[in-house]
């Protein structure tokens, strides 16, 4: 069904039609038993860390092609990297769970490539369509990222002082909804014809299903036991939980560090599908859970 025949009228602003246009695919990906168990706090580290390096590739190409179109009217007045730039934050996490040498650990699945690639070619050819990818992105992130982080803070025991959590946290947003309003009302303001506006609309669905993407390859990752393309192996982790109900109130007793050697105890079931289905909340919820309340 074309974007068209869908709104017969494009006199709405820009950010209502994109909500309109996504209502289909985030009612489907909300109703996944992934998001309710995400919710739930039902992630394992292991995964978690596989959706955050996936999220550092997606960031590190839409914030190289926004920095590119920061004095390009079709997107200048959406930039606001203070604010909302999430490649920082995501170098701490990743540096936070795999050590110093992260960026030799991290894995780039293909379709994390696809996405990339895709954030690329609309920087450099399409730059009047950089704002579907950046709305679905970041004010999805801003909106559930409070909720998210405590949810993950909880379910994987991480540091109350926010080690591993700094993707959710949004140092320059004193107050997420009237930033909210500031960048919807922004956006709105864009010169664009019915034209443009119709692709920017099927440009914010294919940025969905390119998440969508990420999550299946990522998936594949984790079925077959391997990270950066090499049967995994156990490795030092941060926390060492067990899922002995003896331990429901109180910690594992023991000398514990930030990076310590003990092999991690995944918090759920070990089958792929059950583990991806606890795993690829976080990713699927910045992105589904936070679009009407944009």
């Amino acid at each position: 069904t074309s974007v068209l025949s869908l709104f017969p009228s494009m006199s709405k602003d820009l950010s209502e039609l994109m909500k309109e246009a996504t209502k289909e695919v985030h009612e489907r990906a909300e109703n996944t038993p992934f998001m309710k168990n995400f919710q739930k706090g039902q992630v394992s580290l292991h995964e978690f860390k596989l959706v955050t390096a996936s999220l550092y590739f997606i960031y590190s190409a839409l914030e190289e092609e926004t920095e590119r179109n920061k004095d390009n009217p079709v997107y200048a007045p959406v930039h606001f990297p203070a604010e909302l730039h999430r490649k920082a934050a995501l170098e701490k996490d990743l540096e936070y769970f795999y050590g110093s040498n992260w960026r030799e650990e991290i894995p780039c699945p293909e379709a994390t490539q696809k996405y990339v690639e895709r954030l690329h070619y609309v920087g450099k050819n399409h730059p009047e369509l950089l704002v579907a990818h950046a709305y679905t992105r970041y004010l999805g992130d801003l909106s559930g990222g409070q909720v998210l982080k405590k949810i993950a803070q909880k379910a994987l025991q991480l540091p109350s002082t926010g080690e591993g959590l700094a993707f959710f946290t949004f140092d320059g947003v004193s107050n997420a909804t009237k930033f909210k309003q500031l960048y919807r009302s922004r956006m709105n303001a864009l010169e664009m014809d019915l034209a443009t506006k119709k692709r920017v609309l099927e440009e914010a669905k294919k940025a969905f299903l390119l998440n969508i993407q990420v999550f299946e390859a990522l998936q594949e990752l984790v079925s077959k036991g391997q990270e950066n393309g090499y049967p995994m192996q156990p490795k030092a982790e941060l926390r060492t939980r067990s899922v002995n109900k003896s331990h429901e109130h109180g910690p594992v007793p023991g000398k514990e560090s930030e990076r310590t050697n003990r092999r991690h105890t995944d918090m759920m079931p070990t089958t792929p599908l059950v583990r991806w289905i606890l795993a690829i909340g976080f990713l699927a919820t910045t992105v589904a859970v936070a679009l009407f309340a944009m």
